[in-house]
C-alpha cells in the first residue's frame, strides 16, 4: 500500500473522513458542518468542519486545524501514524479526494476561518411533527431494506422536521433522549439530542447494534422464535460504544453484531479486549456484508426458509 504523503492526505475529505468514523453531522448550513465533539461527550453540536476549506475547529477544547491535526488527536498517534492510517482508509473505503478549494491558507488561519461564523437558527434540525408511518415513499424505502411494515411500525415513526426553512418527512427512529434517527432514501441524519436506544425486555442478555436498520433486521430473523427478544442496545453512533460500558455490563452476556466496516470492526475489538467471556462477536453471520440489513437484503428469501426450519441468529 503507497502511503500518502502529508499533501495528499490534507485532500480527503474531512465530512467523508468523520462519516467513515461513524460521525455524523447534527446540522449543517452552506459549507459548515457541526458535530457534537467526537474528543469528548457532549449535548450540543460544538465541533465544525468547513468543507470548503476542509478544516476544523472545536469550540470547546479552542483548537483547530487540518484533517492530519485532528488525527493526532483523535487516535492519540504521530503524524506518521495518521498518515498510515489515512492511507489505509483511502485505499479501503469509497473516500472522496477534494484539491484545495483556496490556496495559500495555512492551517491556523484557516481553523480560524472555520470558526469565524456565528451558528445559525435556520441550520438546526427542527421536528415539527411526529405520527405513525403513513407516507408511500417511506413504505417503499422501508421495503427496499426488506423491513416488513408491521416491524417498521412498531419501532418507528414518521416525522416532519424542517431544514434551511424546508419541510421534508423522513423514518424517525427515537433515542432515549428525545430525539431521532432520521432516514428516508434521501436524508441520513438527526435531531438533538442524540443518543442511544435501549429496549429492555427483561433478560440478562443484550444484543448491540450500530444502527437501527440492523435492529430491525435482528428482529425480523428472530421474529418466529418463542422465548422473549433478547435487551437490546442500538448505540446510533460508535462514539456511545464506551459511554454505554456500564449499562452493557450489567448483563452476563453481551452480543455484539457492528458493522464489519474498519470502524465497527475496531469497536468490537475494543469491546473484546474489555471481557472476552461478557463480550462475543457475532458479526461472522453476515460475513461479506457491511451489516445485517445488508445481509438480509440479499438474503431475504433464504432466510424466510429458514425460519420455517426453525433457524434464527
Amino acid at each position: 500500500m503507497k502511503q500518502l504523503s502529508c499533501e495528499q492526505a490534507k485532500q480527503i475529505d474531512m465530512v467523508d473522513y468523520l462519516s467513515s468514523l461513524n460521525h455524523l453531522p447534527n446540522k449543517v448550513h452552506n459549507q459548515d458542518h457541526w458535530y457534537l465533539s467526537p474528543f469528548r461527550q457532549e449535548h450540543t453540536a460544538s465541533f465544525k468542519v468547513n468543507r470548503k476549506l476542509n478544516v476544523w475547529y472545536d469550540f470547546g477544547i479552542g483548537k483547530g486545524g487540518d484533517i492530519i491535526n485532528f488525527g493526532t488527536i483523535y487516535h492519540n498517534c504521530t503524524i506518521t501514524e495518521v498518515l498510515s492510517k489515512l492511507s489505509a482508509f483511502q485505499n479501503h473505503s469509497t473516500l472522496s479526494l477534494h484539491p484545495p478549494t483556496i490556496s495559500g491558507e495555512t492551517a491556523s488561519s484557516s481553523s480560524q476561518l472555520a470558526g469565524e461564523r456565528k451558528e445559525s437558527t435556520d441550520s438546526k434540525i427542527l421536528a415539527v411533527a411526529v405520527r405513525p408511518l403513513s407516507a408511500n415513499a417511506l413504505f417503499e424505502y422501508i421495503e427496499k431494506r426488506k423491513i416488513p411494515l408491521d416491524v417498521a411500525d412498531q419501532y418507528c415513526r414518521e416525522v416532519d422536521f424542517v431544514l434551511y426553512g424546508k419541510q421534508q418527512t423522513v423514518i424517525g427512529f427515537p433515542n432515549n433522549a428525545g430525539g431521532y434517527e432520521l432516514r428516508s432514501e434521501n436524508f441520513k441524519g438527526s435531531s438533538s439530542p442524540k443518543d442511544i436506544t435501549f429496549i429492555d425486555n427483561k433478560t440478562d442478555q443484550l444484543v448491540v447494534f450500530e444502527g437501527f436498520f440492523s435492529f430491525l433486521s435482528f428482529c425480523i430473523i428472530n421474529k418466529n422464535q418463542t422465548t422473549p427478544l433478547t435487551n437490546c442496545l442500538v448505540l446510533n453512533s460508535l462514539a456511545f460504544l464506551d459511554k454505554s460500558r456500564d449499562l452493557m455490563e450489567k448483563h452476563v452476556r453481551v452480543h455484539l453484531l457492528l458493522d464489519r466496516d474498519l470502524a465497527g470492526k475496531k469497536h468490537t475489538e475494543k469491546a473484546l479486549n474489555w471481557n472476552r467471556d461478557r463480550y462475543i462477536d457475532k458479526s461472522e453471520f453476515y460475513g461479506g456484508h457491511k451489516d445485517l440489513n445488508d445481509w438480509l437484503i440479499h438474503n431475504r428469501n433464504s432466510l424466510q426458509q429458514g425460519q420455517r426450519q426453525g433457524k434464527r441468529l
